[in-house]
């Protein structure tokens, strides 16, 4: 069998021929070190341990686990199980957005499906597209944005009405088979597609959408979104005019620059024989005809012989940056509109999506989006006056995003005053006083950082200081609560330096965790390991998880040449070293054990 590395290094090189069709992918299902690949892929996320409606979860995956899922897959009789709905709260909505977890086996042949397609198409998306892509992901999409969407007029806020929900089945085999000339694969994602669901333990069918949870659902709307940002990528062909650089200059801005250059070339002739009143008279008028050409616009304030867009996808949220008129920007929602519902079978939101001028916010990702109209004058390293920040795209975080966060996390109290002013009051957290106080700490520092995380890159970043202030008088509020004091012996205590530390004792002696102090924008994005594809490594690790399957030795009891099943929990906290198999997988700071099937059996029945 060949390594799950070599196949699909040779599916992505043969993906760079758009008209290559992939013939013979199914037999890559009959491989077992793909589905050990899969499994490293997916152990560590949250939802591996979650159980489908089968109640079986990644745990206790084997050898012989992996050989009957090859035989079903072989003899065609491989049926996924429905999934079982759940539903997850939308952030700042009433609304709960439908989840479908998978039945263990299902997890792992989807992400080996998952993987291929990965291969096939990720060379060819679109360099607009970035959810769940290598090297992508938010801050990606957005400082794109900040980069090409450079003095647009209009945003056009895309919003397609449930979109993953609505992915018509036809269409999106229509767009597999344009590359996959394999039946039997074909036929695999069929049954994925129509394996519907079960709530309140009833089944559903599915007629359309991919369920929103599953191995397959981010590659295939991917795949199924591909039409949308190649057609996005025509339009804007056939929509822009002209050229930034070749741009029509205003008249009375193009008469300025030349009296200003003319002047210049004058004043260099005869510079060495000017007196020093004669030079600074000479400075101040043309730096008042500077002064002048500066408070003008450098392009007539309609000018037809330019037109240009910028477009911006992650996952089904797109965003575009217009420069045009409004008319241009209602006919390319129209256009959108028609495009989707007739060719892609999905329909753009009206009311959701928007026209938005660029002096007013438009959202996207959680971060406000506008292009600045400032006249400040700023000088170059040359020493040139410029209007430094007219038409740049300014990525903002949301007040409304940071406050909402203190509620949610209920680390403050707002109260009203008579003349209806807020004021915000930080409190106490009861949940928390009986933690360790290293807990305690990394508590408010995961929220604190996770939040800055993810708006580093805007341009008012340091906004989130006036959260972690809150989160921080919150914190010593919750301490003081501990040991039942003020907040003033707390500070005693604990600031160093002006720093609140927090001493605690490990392994290798005892050491120190801070506060979180500085909150500075950062000029690089930060690509989340969710959103980037696993590392296929040609050689395996002594102690991956796969060589400890093969090796066929029990870590419980130490019996060898046994097939060997893999003991998975969701988290080594949770274990409090009461059985030996317990105290094992704390000793070797693992949240997988690879024991025999007697073994793993008394491991449940311990349960």
């Amino acid at each position: 069998m060949r390594s799950p590395t070599e196949v699909l290094k040779h599916l992505s090189e043969k993906s760079q021929d758009k008209s290559y069709r992939f013939q013979r992918l199914y037999r890559n299902l009959y491989n077992p070190e793909f589905y050990y690949t899969a499994y490293r892929n997916i152990y560590a996320n949250g939802g591996s341990m979650t159980p489908g409606v089968d109640g079986t979860t990644i745990d206790g995956l084997g050898g012989r686990r992996i050989g009957k899922i090859i035989e079903s897959l072989k003899n065609e009789s491989y049926q996924p199980h429905p999934a079982r709905r759940e539903y997850i709260e939308k952030k700042n909505s009433t609304k709960k957005r439908p989840l479908g977890i998978q039945s263990g086996d299902d997890k792992l042949v989807q992400e080996v499906v998952r993987m291929l397609l990965e291969s096939i198409y990720d060379s060819i998306f679109s360099d607009r597209s970035h959810g769940f892509r290598q090297h992508r992901g938010c801050h990606t999409a957005l400082k794109q944005i900040q980069n090409t969407f450079t003095g647009a007029i209009w945003f056009v806020e895309g919003d397609i009405t449930a979109c993953f929900d609505s992915f018509d089945h036809h269409v999106l085999i229509d767009l597999l088979r344009k590359r996959i000339d394999d039946e039997k694969f074909i036929a695999l994602m069929w049954k994925f597609l129509k394996a519907g669901f079960m709530e309140q333990w009833k089944f559903h069918s599915t007629y359309s959408g991919v369920p929103q949870g599953s191995g397959t659902s981010p590659i295939l709307a991917n795949i199924y979104l591909n039409e949308l940002d190649e057609y996005m990528e025509e339009y804007k062909t056939n929509f822009k005019i002209g050229d930034s650089h070749k741009r029509k200059r205003n008249q009375t801005y193009k008469r300025l620059d030349g009296q200003i250059y003319r002047l210049k070339n004058a004043n260099q002739k005869v510079w060495n024989q000017l007196s020093k009143e004669e030079k600074a008279q000479r400075a101040k008028i043309i730096h008042k005809l500077q002064t002048d050409k500066l408070r003008l616009p450098s392009c007539p304030f309609r000018d037809t012989t330019y037109k240009n867009l910028q477009y911006t996808r992650y996952a089904d949220d797109f965003v575009i940056g217009l420069s045009g008129n409004k008319a241009d920007a209602i006919k390319l929602k129209a256009d959108l509109t028609v495009f989707l519902e007739e060719k892609m079978k999905l329909k753009l939101s009206d009311t959701k999506t928007k026209i938005t001028h660029t002096t007013q916010k438009a959202q996207f990702l959680g971060y406000d989006i506008a292009v600045s109209h400032s006249q400040a004058i700023k000088r170059t390293k040359k020493g040139h006056r410029m209007r430094a920040y007219k038409g740049m795209v300014m990525l903002l975080v949301p007040h409304e995003k940071w406050a909402s966060k203190l509620r949610e996390y209920k680390a403050t109290r707002i109260k009203r005053d008579e003349k209806g002013k807020d004021h915000w009051r930080a409190m106490h957290r009861n949940e928390l006083i009986n933690f360790k106080d290293i807990d305690i700490l990394n508590k408010y520092n995961s929220e604190v950082r996770g939040l800055y995380n993810y708006y580093c890159i805007a341009n008012n970043a340091c906004v989130i200081g006036n959260f972690a202030g809150l989160m921080k008088y919150s914190m010593l509020k919750t301490f003081a609560g501990k040991y039942r004091t003020k907040i003033k012996r707390i500070k005693t205590q604990y600031v160093k330096n002006g720093t609140f530390t927090v001493q605690y004792t490990t392994k290798r002696g005892i050491k120190e965790a801070t506060f979180p102090r500085s909150f500075c924008k950062q000029s690089k994005p930060i690509v989340s390991n969710v959103e980037v594809l696993p590392a296929y490594r040609r050689y395996e690790r002594k102690n991956s998880l796969a060589a400890r399957i093969k090796a066929g030795m029990c870590e419980l009891c130490g019996k060898i040449g046994c097939d060997v099943e893999m003991h998975q929990v969701r988290r080594l906290k949770d274990l409090g070293g009461r059985n030996q198999w317990e105290l094992v997988m704390l000793d070797i700071r693992r949240k997988t054990l690879a024991v025999c099937h007697d073994c793993h059996d008394k491991i449940h029945a311990c349960d």
